[in-house]
């Protein structure tokens, strides 16, 4: 019997911790886009579509969508050829080299996605302002 009460003890013991503990509120869903393109370099695509999503309504306005996109593709379109081309080199040079010329591809690709994340974070800063 005094089992039972040890575990009576420790439920009520959690009940009482459950009501200091804040309540949980859940995050809403994120909203994932993905790329419309029709070439990939090490996950990047070269463009994505420009057609605004019905999830973001309400969230976001149609135009501020239509100008973040733009400015990304701007960034893709500038960066992607030259580590296409990047790739291509060191696909052929591959076997000579160990693997090292490919290093040039994954830099390049680092370098663009911090370019995105920049231009993205530079306009959630200039929104909130």
């Amino acid at each position: 019997m005094s089992d039972f009460d040890a575990i009576d003890t420790i439920e009520r013991e959690d009940e009482e911790n459950s009501s200091s503990i804040e309540s949980y509120t859940p995050s809403p869903e994120p909203v994932i886009i993905r790329g419309a393109g029709n070439i990939t370099v090490f996950g990047l695509s070269n463009k994505f579509s420009r057609e605004f999503p019905t999830t973001l309504t309400g969230r976001l306005a149609p135009e501020e969508f239509v100008g973040s996109i733009t400015r990304v593709n701007t960034v893709l379109r500038k960066t992607l050829p030259i580590s296409a081309r990047w790739l291509l080199c060191g696909c052929c040079f591959c076997i000579c080299t160990c693997g090292c010329s490919l290093w040039p591809v994954i830099c390049l690709s680092k370098r663009t996605r911090n370019a995105i994340e920049k231009s993205l974070e530079s306009e959630n800063t200039k929104s909130l302002s």
